[in-house]
Order: structure tokens, then C-alpha cells, then sequence
């Protein structure tokens, strides 16, 4: 894996506790209820809202990452995230600290939520990817918005991109997988700044990758 392959040159832990080894299960499981619970908020709450455009509505409301730091007595959570339009609103941040809360019952522990935007969107897989599923959804050919996808690109400043899709793509019965790529993309280079999304897309032909 690309991120795993450059931990601690590049790439960060998104996660930053210590505990010892009887519960490092435990607390393993809380960081993945409080990810979950962030993400199900938002896409309950982006499903209410309508009347968007179609290039805010595919790339809006997109978490690049999610970082946990624990204290003794409070859990800061801290949320990178593409276009924080929802999470703006009046209340919404109390309502989504509740939400953890009863998920975690975190007792003994104060929960801090910050809001980080990220400054360039588009250098964000995620939110590349996320752009293509929209596409894809609404039938648009998977070439069209693989080279969309890149045109957003150029907005940020990076040397290269690759997105591959694999699947049934265009509803053939036979499934292949197509590439495209432009720039330079170094994959062995350790010290190379690269970052990896893989995004599954649910389509009426199946689902794609």
C-alpha cells in the first residue's frame, strides 16, 4: 500500500494514543466507532440537504482523514475535510458530539471536535474520488470522468496522477479494468509525497473499483 509503504517519512499516523497492550484492543475500536459515527453524520445529513449543483454536490462534504488524539480526560478529534459546508452550521458540531458520546460512552472523558478545511481539495484522492462515483452514478462515460477528474487536478499543484477503475465498466458482461495516467508517479521512491485512495462505487451494473 502506497501510505503504508512511506509511514513515517511522508505519510503520518491519524491516531495518536498509548495504552497498554490488554487495551489497546479496546481503544482500537473506539477510534473506529468515533470514524464511523463521523462519517454516517455527514452522509445522513448531506442526503437531507438538496438543490446543489452538480460539482459541489459530488465533492462536497468529503473527510480526507480523521485524527484521534487521546489525554487522560479528553479525546481530541480533529476533521480534515474537503468543503465544510454542513459541519458549519448552527448546532451541528454539538449534535455530532452527542452522537460520539452515546457511541462511546466516553464517561470520564471530555470530547474536543475541530474543524480543519483542507487548503487545495483537489490534491485530495478522496475527493477525486468521490467526484468519479458521482459521475459514474449518473451515467456518465467512466473515460469522460477519469479525464475530468485530471482537468480538476491542474487547479492543485502536482507533479502526477494515476486513477484506475476496474469493473464492469460501461455495463459490459466482462469485466476489465482501464488506466490513465499523467505526470510523473515514482511509486518506489520512499521519499516521494504520494497519496492513495481506494474507492468502491456502487453501480446498477455492479460494483465498480
Amino acid at each position: 500500500n502506497p501510505l503504508g509503504f512511506r509511514l513515517g517519512t511522508t505519510q503520518n499516523h491519524h491516531s495518536f494514543w498509548f495504552a497498554q497492550p490488554k487495551n489497546y484492543s479496546e481503544g482500537l475500536q473506539e477510534d473506529k466507532k468515533i470514524r464511523n459515527c463521523i462519517k454516517n453524520y455527514i452522509q445522513k445529513n448531506r442526503k437531507k440537504s438538496s438543490n446543489r449543483k452538480i460539482e459541489s454536490d459530488s465533492s462536497s462534504e468529503v473527510i480526507t482523514h480523521i485524527e484521534i488524539q487521546k489525554e487522560i480526560d479528553t479525546i481530541h478529534v480533529i476533521i480534515h475535510i474537503g468543503f465544510p459546508n454542513l459541519l458549519k452550521k448552527k448546532g451541528a458540531i454539538e449534535e455530532l458530539e452527542k452522537d460520539i458520546q452515546k457511541e462511546v460512552n466516553s464517561v470520564n472523558q471530555r470530547l474536543n471536535i475541530a474543524i480543519e478545511k483542507v487548503k487545495e481539495p483537489y490534491r485530495q484522492p478522496n475527493i477525486l474520488a468521490e467526484y468519479i462515483a458521482f459521475q459514474l452514478k449518473n451515467r456518465v462515460s467512466f473515460r469522460k470522468a477519469m479525464k475530468k477528474a485530471i482537468e480538476l487536478t491542474k487547479k492543485a499543484d502536482i507533479k502526477g496522477v494515476k486513477i484506475k477503475i476496474a469493473g464492469r465498466l460501461g455495463g459490459k458482461e466482462i469485466a476489465r479494468a482501464e488506466c490513465i495516467k499523467k505526470g510523473r508517479l515514482p511509486l518506489q521512491t520512499i521519499r516521494a509525497k504520494i497519496d492513495y485512495c481506494c474507492y468502491p462505487i456502487r453501480t446498477i451494473y455492479g460494483v465498480l473499483g
